[in-house]
């Protein structure tokens, strides 16, 4: 019995155009809830929500059954915690703040078995292999992992071509707020000077082979992102959407 397949790797692999929420509650109950709505990915951030092993672990529990693929973004791309993800059973990671080849090369061999990598071989017993009842874990669970990579800053865009080549790599995944705020245009994704980097950005990872992702709750510029070909765009987060729905019942009255 294999690892369970990626349906987000797959469709990323298709160069599929894909929408997803981002889970910013770190709360199990809030997770289920989006779970239902037929979002094709949802993304539980560790780096910007107070998000720990455990509400993500019974985030992705409460989210098994649900038809969206989940991504987990930790709070920095560390070896040693990447390892702890894995044997919960991530299978799809967003890993934030990439600017050189070397970190990507790094996270690539992070979420790969020896010896193709450094993940240490303890699934037989974790949540990632069915505790032990999935039996050819180890020899199939690097294919299905999807990486990606976030790149945020001037750093980052000047490394692409380097950081979008490196074999294992499935997506590199573009930060407006934090480019836009590295650029000088802080709070002002919109500038022309950030849209122009982040266009050029989108043609330069296609044309590593590699898929794209982008973060943006405008619609607009959501479309224009989509008709440039990228992959996979984050439309929303559940927070900030509750908090819309909570200001726009108050205002009511």
């Amino acid at each position: 019995m294999p690892a369970p397949a990626n349906r987000l790797k797959a469709r990323l692999m298709n160069r599929d155009a894909t929408t997803g929420l981002w889970l910013s509650m770190a709360n199990s109950y809030a997770a289920e809830l989006a779970g239902h709505i037929g979002f094709d990915w949802l993304l539980i951030d560790g780096e910007h929500a107070p998000n720990d092993l455990r509400t993500i672990m019974e985030q992705l529990q409460v989210l098994r059954a649900s038809e969206s693929a989940v991504i987990v973004r930790p709070p920095i791309g560390e070896v040693h915690l990447i390892k702890q993800y894995l044997d919960m059973g991530v299978q799809s990671f967003l890993i934030p703040m990439i600017e050189s080849r070397e970190q990507a090369e790094l996270m690539v061999k992070a979420v790969r078995y020896p010896p193709h990598g450094v993940r240490g071989v303890g699934a037989g017993s974790a949540r990632a292999s069915y505790f032990g009842n999935i039996s050819d874990y180890t020899t199939t669970a690097d294919e299905q992992i999807c990486l990606i990579l976030q790149a945020e800053s001037r750093t980052a865009i000047a490394a692409l071509d380097d950081i979008a080549s490196v074999d294992g790599v499935d997506c590199i995944f573009i930060g407006p707020s934090d480019l836009s705020a590295d650029m000088g245009y802080l709070g002002n994704p919109f500038a022309d000077e950030v849209q122009k980097v982040i266009e050029t950005a989108i043609k330069r990872i296609h044309a590593q082979g590699k898929a794209v992702g982008i973060y943006m709750t405008d619609e607009t510029y959501a479309k224009r992102y989509l008709e440039l070909g990228v992959n996979m765009i984050a439309i929303a987060s559940d927070a900030a959407v509750l908090a819309k729905a909570l200001r726009d019942v108050k205002n009511i009255y």
